[in-house]
């Protein structure tokens, strides 16, 4: 009876077993029509961006808030006052001064008719041209001021806009909140006597780096032009390359205390309209105090933080944005970053390099090929040589595993902790010449990486073949051209590593 019910169990625990790996393997290895998921697809009424016509209810409903908050009449106690003692006393509280050191407050007088107006001017130190403002905005408001009036009956409003402010961006505006926008962005706000408005001018002149050559993204042939830290200098190198009325830019504010500005650019008719909206939409979106740099922005926007790989182009080259631009991508640029980010892309993307469009065709193949057997290396080499060592001896022939062994004979460890320590040997050596200011870090890397590998293979520490391994496959994620991707692959290696150690062979594969 024992017998009979041992057999039974014995035969129930086989068939669960079984059960269990035919479930596994269906599921890694049979192909099953994926569950239908919802997407967000653009409705064929909804209006092309930048175009005429009536669009979704969502759509028409934000460009609907979006006008109705640009038209907005200043809040209560927002409005300027006609009273220049009134304006002088709130912006001084606004920007606490002369507490405040680098705010510069000035006061002059306007010479309008026979009468003279009291007016100041107010702006950052280091933010501003000084030029322009003293040549183009002072200058002809107390000096021109005096001179008599072509039309008498000219407003002051109008006599300072169209005669005394000889400046291609000055608007009118009747909140402080405007002005003070303005002025934290580099402008200038003027006031006047009798005038329940402000002046404002754009004249930005901080100190800033100029288009020099690319840092990461270094081509032999092609332009050797690489973005800066201005917004506009940024722009405007795209908009060299894309000389086309159609090339939309889009700006949009990111950050609550910051204010970074960003921009959208696209080509209109060319991206997809559903994309650009929900790239908007994720932008504006964003509820934090001070946005850092792109790679910021990056894992704000994205779709997946967890993810490994990388899910949008960072890249600070101008012509390669151009070219993605043409394709029908998005791009975002951050004041303050000399990285656009470009949306969306292909695995194909992540292994292009910027050099593949000034070469000839069959040099591109080529070194396209040896991109992705450098990234299979430095994916997967490490794990297959401890899948190999471990479990599938009969894959190495008779005389490499003879060597192989022989050179492992006297180191103490197994495969996995002799690979794992020269991994994290060659990460530290890696992140330690980043790291070492000047032109000790290329030395260092070599050096330390020579010496390291010399000396752990004199003391029995690893084999002189897994040096090989390590060494090939550093220099394969150095061939990846995509910075981000290389910082995936060199994550993904571990669990690689870890999977050959489990199951050999299947365990890559089911990876």
């Amino acid at each position: 009876m024992i017998l009979s019910e041992t057999i039974i169990w014995h035969n129930a625990w086989e068939a669960q077993d079984l059960s269990f790996i035919s479930r596994l393997l269906k599921k890694h290895l049979i192909f099953e029509e994926p569950d239908k998921q919802e997407r967000f697809i653009l409705k064929p009424d909804r209006a092309s961006v930048g175009g005429k016509g009536t669009g979704t209810d969502e759509f028409e409903k934000a460009r609907g808030k979006k006008i109705a908050e640009s038209e907005k009449k200043p809040e209560p106690g927002d409005e300027v006052k006609s009273d220049i003692d009134a304006n002088l006393l709130h912006m001084k509280d606004v920007y606490s001064i002369p507490l405040n050191s680098d705010i510069v407050l000035r006061e002059f007088d306007i010479t309008h008719g026979c009468k003279s107006v009291r007016a100041f001017i107010i702006f950052f130190d280091g933010m501003t041209d000084r030029e322009v403002i003293n040549n183009y905005i002072l200058k002809p408001l107390m000096v021109n001021s005096v001179m008599p009036l072509k039309d008498t009956a000219e407003t002051l409003e109008d006599y300072v806009v169209r005669q005394l402010m000889p400046h291609c961006q000055v608007s009118v505006n009747k909140s402080y909140k405007k002005a003070v926008e303005s002025v934290n962005f580099g402008g200038c706000a003027l006031f006047a006597e009798g005038l329940d408005v402000c002046f404002t001018a754009d004249v930005k002149g901080w100190e800033h780096r100029g288009v020099e050559k690319p840092n990461n993204e270094i081509i032999i042939k092609g332009p050797q032009e690489a973005f800066n830290e201005v917004l506009r200098t940024n722009s405007a190198q795209i908009r060299k390359r894309l000389k086309d009325e159609d090339l939309i830019a889009e700006d949009i504010t990111v950050g609550k205390v910051s204010r970074t500005p960003c921009t959208i650019m696209y080509i209109k008719d060319v991206a997809n309209d559903a994309l650009v909206a929900e790239i908007r939409r994720r932008l504006e979106g964003i509820r934090v105090d001070y946005m850092l740099d792109a790679g910021v922005l990056e894992q704000l926007i994205e779709d997946s933080t967890i993810y490994p790989s990388p899910q949008m182009i960072s890249t600070e080259r101008p012509d390669y944005v151009a070219e993605l631009l043409v394709s029908g991508r998005v791009a975002i640029i951050v004041d303050g970053s000399p990285n656009v980010l470009v949306v969306p892309i292909t695995a194909f993307d992540l292994m292009h390099s910027p050099e593949d469009n000034y070469i000839r065709y069959p040099y591109v193949n080529l070194l396209r090929y040896i991109r992705y057997v450098a990234g299979f290396v430095a994916l997967l080499l490490p794990g297959l040589y401890v899948a190999v060592t471990n479990y599938h001896h009969e894959m190495i022939p008779t005389d490499l595993l003879l060597a192989i062994e022989a050179s492992r004979e006297k180191v103490p460890f197994p495969s996995l902790v002799e690979i794992l320590l020269m991994e994290l040997s060659f990460e530290l050596i890696r992140e330690a010449g980043l790291r070492v200011p000047g032109p000790i870090g290329p030395t260092l890397g070599i050096i330390g990486a020579l010496i390291l590998g010399q000396a752990a293979v004199a003391a029995n520490i690893v084999s002189p073949i897994l040096i090989i391994i390590v060494a090939v496959t550093g220099i394969g994620s150095f061939a990846i051209p995509n910075y981000s991707l290389a910082y995936s692959i060199r994550i993904m290696r571990f669990i690689f590593i870890f999977l050959g150690v489990l199951a050999g062979f299947l365990g890559i594969t089911l990876g």
